[in-house]
């Protein structure tokens, strides 16, 4: 899957991937997508998913919105007006739905999914293991052995992660660019809802300490 994004002042990607995925689970992850024939969505609750934090993150415009996803202005206004009670009314009914509307995803449906997938997301409502599987394939992409290293020994924690005692024995013997995990994790401020939140303050961490 392909969207062409026009360059943005913010790094608006990682709570947008968030609210992509969480849109996802909200239909019953990716089996339950192809077992209706339905990943034809995918793109259309990408690009809703988009719109949604543009406008509750970053108070874009329509007009900015529609220039910087690709889409009509009507069509991002049917986004972000769209009722996230009858998407869910419509998801739940699946099996209801014409074989042309399981061929597309309607404007208001993907809005009304991706504005309630953003609500969960901000009040914390995650999956932690697609999370943790996301993140994981990403330090290995990106060559981060210290954060493969953490995300691999933290496997089975629940989140939110209260204190660091709930994860500094599973990362005793690791090392985060010559510091302790252990230590590194103590230092850290609580709750973190993710294991991707986990990931980012460590790293803020290390730069407050001078680590790059």
């Amino acid at each position: 899957m392909v969207i062409e994004l026009k360059p943005v002042e913010v790094d608006v990607e990682p709570l947008v991937t968030r609210v992509f995925l969480k849109a996802i689970d909200l239909l019953g992850g990716l089996h339950k997508l192809a077992e209706f024939k339905t990943l034809t969505w995918l793109p259309s609750l990408a690009r809703a998913s988009f719109a949604v934090v543009l406008r509750e993150e970053y108070l874009k415009t329509e007009e900015e919105i529609a220039e910087l996803v690709g889409l009509t202005r009507q069509t991002v206004r049917n986004i972000l007006r769209a009722d996230p009670e009858l998407a869910m009314y419509k998801i739940e009914h699946i099996d209801e739905l014409t074989q042309e509307e399981k061929k597309e995803l309607r404007v208001h449906t993907a809005g009304g999914i991706a504005k309630l997938a953003y609500k969960l997301v901000k009040e914390g409502h995650e999956e932690p293991k697609i999370f943790l599987e996301y993140c994981t394939q990403t330090a290995v992409a990106l060559d981060i052995p210290w954060a493969y290293m953490v995300l691999k020994r933290i496997k089975g924690t629940d989140f939110p992660i209260h204190s660091a005692e709930d994860i500094r024995e599973k990362l005793t013997g690791v090392m985060i660019k010559g510091r302790k995990a252990e230590e590194v994790v103590g230092e850290l401020d609580y709750p973190i809802n993710n294991p991707a939140e986990l990931l980012h303050r460590i790293k803020e961490n290390l730069k407050m300490h001078g680590i790059e």
